[in-house]
This record gives C-alpha cells, sequence and structure tokens, in this order.
C-alpha cells in the first residue's frame, strides 16, 4: 500500500484543543499535501472517526487515505459479528463509502497474557475473514495489523495475508527490537506504518521533569537514554524531534510515519522537522 511519508494519528492528543482546533488541523494538512489520516474505533469512544468524517466532508475522496481499526472498543472483541459491525459503524461516522485501510486493534501478548492464544485463534477464524472479505468486495481497500507490541504483530502477518502492520511505538531512537518485524516487512511486501515516533512524548520534549514514555511517566533508564540522544543532537545540532520523526523512514520496509497533533500550528512544527537537514555523522553515532 502506498501512503504519505507522513500521517496524522486523530486519537486523544490530536482532539485536546476541540473540534474547531482538529478540524483546522485537517484543512492545513490536505493543503500541505499530507492526507493520511489515521482513527480506531477505540478513540473517544468512537468521536474520533465522527470528526475526522466531518472534517474531511466536501474534499474529493481520492485526495485523502483514511485507516481505522477494529477489534477494541470499551473491551475486546475479534469476533467476526463484532468485526462487521465496526466496520458498518466506522463507515457510518466517518461517512465514507469504502474504507483504505482497517486493522486488527491491540492484539498483542502484552494485554493478553494468557488468552493471547485463544484471541489469535478468535481474531484469525473472525475479524481477519471478514476483513479479508471486505477486502475481495472493495469496501476496504487494504487491511493489516496494529499493536504496541512488534513480536505479536508478527506472529498476525504469519498467519494471514496481511497489506500493512502498524507497530505503534515499536520502531523509535529509543526502541529497535522490531528488526526481526521489518525485515520480515521488507521481504514480503508488507508496508509498515510507524506510529508514535516520540513514543507519546519523551523524544519531542526531551528528558524533561514529568516526560512521558508509552504513555506513562518515564523510568530513570528511560530518562538517562534520552540524555544520551540529546547529547549527541547537541553535538551536530540537530532537533531531537527532528531525529525522532526521520529516523523510523530510513529502514526501506518504513513506508509512512504516523504522529499526533493539537493544532494546525503543532502539524506546521512536525512538517518542518521532517524536512529538517540531518547530517550523516549523526546518523553514524546513532547507530
Amino acid at each position: 500500500m502506498r501512503l504519505p511519508p507522513l500521517g496524522l494519528g486523530c486519537g486523544s492528543l490530536a482532539n485536546a484543543d476541540g473540534e474547531a482546533a482538529f478540524r483546522g488541523m485537517v484543512d492545513r494538512a490536505l493543503d500541505a499535501g499530507v492526507a493520511y489520516f489515521d482513527t480506531a474505533a477505540l478513540y473517544l469512544g468512537g468521536d474520533s472517526e465522527r470528526r475526522l468524517g466531518d472534517a474531511l466532508r466536501g474534499h474529493p475522496r481520492d485526495r485523502f487515505v483514511v485507516s481505522t481499526k477494529t477489534g477494541r472498543q470499551q473491551d475486546f472483541d475479534y469476533s467476526a459479528g463484532h468485526t462487521r459491525r465496526s466496520v458498518e459503524a466506522s463507515l457510518d461516522r466517518l461517512g465514507l463509502d469504502h474504507l483504505d485501510l482497517v486493522m486488527i486493534h491491540d492484539l498483542s501478548r502484552t494485554l493478553h497474557g494468557a488468552r493471547y492464544r485463544y484471541l489469535v485463534d478468535e481474531a484469525m477464524r473472525g475479524a481477519y475473514e471478514v476483513l479479508a472479505a471486505y477486502r475481495r468486495a472493495g469496501t476496504v481497500t487494504a487491511i493489516g495489523v496494529a499493536a504496541m507490541d512488534w513480536a505479536s504483530c508478527l506472529d498476525l502477518l504469519n498467519l494471514g495475508d496481511f497489506d500493512v502492520v502498524m507497530p505503534a511505538g515499536q520502531y523509535t531512537l529509543l526502541h529497535r527490537d522490531c528488526l526481526p518485524l521489518l525485515d520480515h516487512c521488507q521481504g514480503c511486501g508488507t508496508a509498515v506504518i510507524a506510529a508514535s515516533p516520540f513514543n507519546s512524548g519523551i523524544l519531542a520534549t526531551g528528558a524533561v521533569e514529568g516526560a512521558l514514555h508509552n504513555f506513562v511517566a518515564a523510568s530513570p533508564e528511560i530518562l538517562a537514554r534520552v540524555r544520551g540522544i540529546e547529547a549527541v543532537c547537541t553535538r551536530h545540532g540537530v532537533p531531537l524531534a527532528a531525529a525522532a520523526l526521520q529516523f523510523p523512514r530510513r529502514h526501506p520496509a518504513v513506508s509512512s510515519v504516523v504522529v499526533g497533533c493539537r493544532s494546525a500550528a503543532e502539524f506546521d512544527r512536525n512538517l518542518s522537522l521532517l524536512a529538517t537537514p540531518i547530517p550523516a555523522g549523526f546518523w553514524e553515532e546513532m547507530t
């Protein structure tokens, strides 16, 4: 699946300043040619999809790409019946006649523990078969997997014909253990979407007091590692956030980087960071 190099996550951060700011951010992104928006049935209890649909209404359908997710809302349900209802509800909230990408959401060992294998079986018999049927019918263009656990993503890729994988927060300046997943994707042609390149905050703010790492307070070990990265950035005159945004796309398997923005101004800053020149010596020192 061909995707723009930068996508906008439409979860709680993007909606933090209200509907008017969200709409302004979407309009600014479309004007700038950034036409990929990622949402989920989970986000804001479905309101993220509704707001995105409202913001995109009136824009030509071929100007933008939308991805959403199924399987997680108030609880987890990867059954066939739930998946059908979820996709139909997403189409309705977004006001679209087809979805570019739907991903099975948050099916991972880290979340499900002893129930993981049972839920994988449920998803492959239920959600996967339903999404594959929607893909054949053209209601969904591509199907994929999204989770904050790269090994679980790889499990699912080995069980079905998926087009896309989104290992959120798994391939960043801080986390590179997921190279087996990326190498697998490069070999089989599965597109990788690197979501959460800032690991939910710390790679944008730096190791400041109260910095968040994957939605919780950063540990002393993570803070120390980020300070080390910041020292390399300082030596080469590179903004930490620019390095964090650009790092994932250095791997040939990564098609797009998805980041949350809360305003048009923040979107502009991220777009500028994505274009900031970074010397080869910085990347050499970071390897």
